[in-house]
């Protein structure tokens, strides 16, 4: 998907990549994925951003499951958000499910948000769980 932004970055002028990257996560940071009330960027579903000289970004993400009915619209709401960022020239998002997602990608944050709303902690779960299967010749 590929979105254009009026007011981005002039042809020929550099934009601030660092500052432009922060602006980027705060954006994908109100992006959230609609059945684990969490965002996108701290449920670890982010795998690459990649910022031109000239404004142009690439991000690359994935989703909790490959199935996700609604892969369409985080797809779409993550590139719009990022399309409404001044300096951002142009948007592609490419959704990839290699490396599948697990929540051992989830940021501190996610994890917290995680525990707070769940009650328990995915990551350590997740872990204990893989252990297991790998104790019983299933992993």
């Amino acid at each position: 998907m590929s979105s254009g932004n009026e007011g981005g970055s002039k042809d020929g002028i550099k934009v601030n990549k660092e500052e432009l990257r922060k602006k980027i996560i705060e954006a994908l940071k109100r992006v959230y994925d609609p059945e684990i009330p969490i965002n996108v960027w701290d449920l670890g579903l982010v795998y690459g951003l990649e910022i031109s000289d000239d404004g142009v970004v690439k991000l690359t993400m994935t989703l909790t499951a490959p199935g996700c009915p609604v892969a369409n619209m985080i797809v779409y709401q993550a590139a719009s958000a990022i399309a409404s960022i001044e300096g951002v020239k142009d948007v592609d998002v490419e959704l990839v499910y290699e490396p599948p997602w697990d929540p051992t990608k989830m940021t501190e944050e996610g994890r917290r948000r995680f525990r707070e709303i769940y009650g328990y902690d995915i990551v350590e779960e997740y872990l204990r769980a893989k252990k297991l299967q790998e104790q019983q010749g299933k992993g």
